[in-house]
């Protein structure tokens, strides 16, 4: 049954990142809709732009907690707890995704992922520790570990690099996090990505109004990002399901965080100043963090993980209709987009009157 699981959800993310690669960079992929905003003297109107950025990163959050959510229920923690889990971190790194970019990165319309997902590794084990304290105020059982950590923090891990993986889709459509032109890298770099290479079209691309690269051979950053992290997420659910927690976390944190850090050398976008940036800095230190929380938090040894107890989990109401608002806000809280616009003329069709 896991073997099985694990391979279907292989070949579908496979299909899925395969057309994202094809299809992303072109530029009748970024702008989903337009809605009317306000009416001009003119007649015309001042356009909404709703983006594919915004749809694929709501696919993302809501595949990334539906991933963690099946793990954590699949070892026999409640889905109320873990959806409780879920909605304080998402809380606490939606909003934290835009603060970070802005300290670091000193614009205020935009999201950075690596922020986020540090902020998120930092305050998991906390978030987790709270969790349990509540429960053994009520149960009244101070010896009982009702979450237990590393397995929850393992959940969490794979979930988001499933989260990002996917996410990346998203920054193909929008044209950010893009990698340094082809011409300018160096002859190894060009050799293994001369016939993968991404070229970006569209002047509301990221890539083009910000970097100048429209049309041009670039490092396709994000694809390699995303083919990473959604290997390391399909390793840790079978590590997960294997009952080898531990290992599932570290690799899931090291290898994301590990890569982040070396990512940034093959990236073009701004990063904040300094050779070395921010997120570099974040990268390392989270993989470090996440060997503390391994030292301090042994993974128990009497936890078994059921896949079917976690699959029949996810297929509630309760969770249904939570990770359809999960979806919903997600989309409308990254695919507005804020620097983008677009101008509207209404009119009637007087040969169907």
């Amino acid at each position: 049954m896991n073997i099985l699981f694990i391979c279907v959800l292989s070949i579908s993310l496979a299909l899925l990142l395969k057309w994202g690669f094809r299809a992303l960079p072109r530029e009748r992929w970024q702008i989903l809709a337009v809605a009317p905003g306000v009416k001009r003297e003119d007649g015309l109107w001042d356009g909404v732009n709703y983006t594919y950025y915004g749809l694929f990163n709501a696919n993302a959050y809501t595949f990334g907690v539906a991933v963690m959510l099946l793990l954590a229920a699949s070892i026999g923690v409640p889905v109320g707890e873990v959806v409780v889990l879920a909605v304080g971190m998402l809380a606490l790194c939606m909003p934290a995704s835009r603060f970070v970019a802005k300290v670091v990165e000193k614009k205020a319309y935009t999201f950075t992922v690596g922020g986020a997902s540090f902020v998120g590794i930092v305050s998991a084990p906390f978030a987790i520790g709270l969790m349990n304290l509540a429960a053994r105020g009520v149960s009244g059982n101070w010896t009982d570990l009702h979450v237990p950590v590393i397995p929850a923090m393992a959940a969490l891990a794979i979930g988001y690099s499933f989260g990002e993986g996917l996410g990346r889709l998203a920054c193909i459509s929008f044209g950010c996090c893009y990698g340094k032109p082809l011409s300018e890298s160096h002859p190894v770099i060009r050799g293994i990505f001369g016939n993968h290479s991404f070229t970006f079209f569209g002047k509301t691309k990221k890539v083009a109004y910000e970097g100048g690269l429209e049309g041009q051979k670039v490092v396709p950053i994000q694809a390699v990002t995303s083919t990473l992290y959604i290997c390391v997420g399909l390793v840790g659910v079978a590590l997960y399901l294997a009952e080898f927690y531990g290992t599932a976390f570290l690799l899931a944190v090291t290898a994301t965080q590990a890569w982040r850090s070396l990512s940034e050398t093959l990236r073009a976008d701004y990063r904040g100043g300094g050779r070395i940036s921010a997120y570099q800095i974040m990268g390392v230190l989270a993989i470090f963090y996440a060997f503390g929380v391994a030292a301090v938090f042994p993974a128990p040894q009497e936890v078994h993980a059921d896949l079917v107890m976690g699959l029949n989990a996810l297929w509630t109401p309760f969770v249904i209709l939570f990770l359809q608002a999960l979806w919903a806000l997600s989309f409308f809280y990254t695919g507005r987009s804020m620097v983008t616009g677009a101008t509207l003329a209404l009119h009637v069709h007087k040969d169907r009157i």
